[in-house]
């Protein structure tokens, strides 16, 4: 079999593995977190949860194959090494980087729930006022 042929195989079963690997483990772990940004409403965070999981695998798994591709024929054992650590590594990079990005979006929108939820009127009432005439 062809070397080229053999290191597309691994880097497809790799890179799959790991990105249902990343999902599985963001969406367990993150279902508390969107609880929260959504203020306790669980239906909701079920949702957005599992349409953030929809979303990391098709863009995931979308470059894991746009990046298939390669121009080079591997010929010895050590460049099948030396291509799938360079596409493996991008993979990896590429996950990263979604993750720290949905958490970022997610904690700020969770700051400004709460933000909100702690203001106060800046100064207390003090009473009633009747309307003026005319106005």
């Amino acid at each position: 079999m062809d070397r080229t042929v053999v290191a597309y195989v691994i880097y497809l079963l790799v890179s799959i593995a790991l990105t249902v690997w990343v999902a599985r483990t963001l969406s367990r772990n993150g279902r508390v977190f969107l609880a929260d940004v959504l203020h306790g409403n669980e239906k909701l965070a079920d949702a957005v949860n599992h349409l953030l999981v929809v979303g990391f695998y098709l863009v995931n798994l979308g470059f894991v194959a746009l990046y298939l591709g390669d121009e080079e024929t591997l010929t010895d054992t050590r460049g099948v090494f030396e291509a799938l650590s360079t596409k493996l590594g991008v993979v990896l990079l590429v996950l990263g980087v979604m993750h720290l990005g949905n958490v970022y979006v997610l904690n700020r929108i969770r700051r400004r729930g709460v933000m909100e939820r702690e203001q106060f009127p800046p100064v207390p009432p003090q009473g009633w006022a009747a309307p003026t005439a005319g106005v």
